[in-house]
């Protein structure tokens, strides 16, 4: 059993060697599942079949459908379109004040929203009055938020990465984030460990010094 002032005589590098071990070993707690990497290839069966399925039915649609058309519910479909938007914005805003992890969903959200806002405004738009008015908006404003928004949803990831490479020993800098692996869903492991909810451990929550027997002192 390591104690504290073994710790504190360790060098830093010993310390982030050590920590290393223990990540290692926390990692392969409980192993793959036997059925893990069948399920991951299905999954990915089933990503490549949907993939064929949405390009045949591009090309249909970009074959058979027409240049012009007549929509139903325009006001509708516009109107509940600004108010995901809007939705997406307070949601921004709501995480970041709080500084809350979904914070990092929201603007991937709000990434999304503004580009296709931007997409169909320009070209839903073309070839009437107000065609360079939603050019305009959609490269000085809509296009620009968007970007904005992804890069900050890649910096906290890395930043997140970054802290959890700290906490296992790991230095130096972080790779690109297309490199970066899935966190909780190492090799061989079924992507539905992702979804799997963590035990929690109330002696995590403990402050430094309760042991069992404090835990053994009767409730109010």
């Amino acid at each position: 059993m390591i104690d504290e002032e073994q710790l504190r005589r360790m060098s830093t590098q010993e310390r982030h060697e050590l920590m290393r071990v223990l990540a290692r070993l926390e990692a392969l707690t409980g192993g793959p599942g036997p059925t893990g990497e069948r399920r991951r290839k299905l999954l990915l069966a089933a990503i490549i079949l949907c993939c064929v399925i949405l390009a045949a039915w591009t090309g249909l649609l970009a074959a058979t459908l027409p240049r012009y058309y007549r929509a139903g519910g325009w006001r509708g479909a516009w109107v509940g379109f600004d108010i995901a938007e809007l939705a997406a914005f307070a949601a921004v805003g709501w995480a970041s004040w709080r500084r809350r992890q979904i914070l990092i969903i929201c603007l991937v959200v709000l990434a999304t929203l503004l580009c296709c806002d931007a997409w169909f405004d320009v070209l839903l738009d073309a070839r009437t009055r107000g065609f360079w008015l939603s050019l305009g908006s959609a490269l000085l404003i809509e296009l620009p938020l968007a970007a904005v928004a992804i890069l900050g949803a890649r910096r906290l990831l890395r930043m997140t990465f970054a802290a959890l490479r700290r906490q296992q020993g790991e230095t130096g800098p972080v790779p690109r984030l297309r490199d970066i692996p899935l966190i909780g869903a190492g090799p061989g492991r079924p992507l539905t460990d992702l979804l799997a909810t963590p035990v929690h451990d109330a002696r995590a929550d403990a402050p430094p010094g309760d042991g069992a027997q404090g835990s053994q002192q009767p409730g109010p």
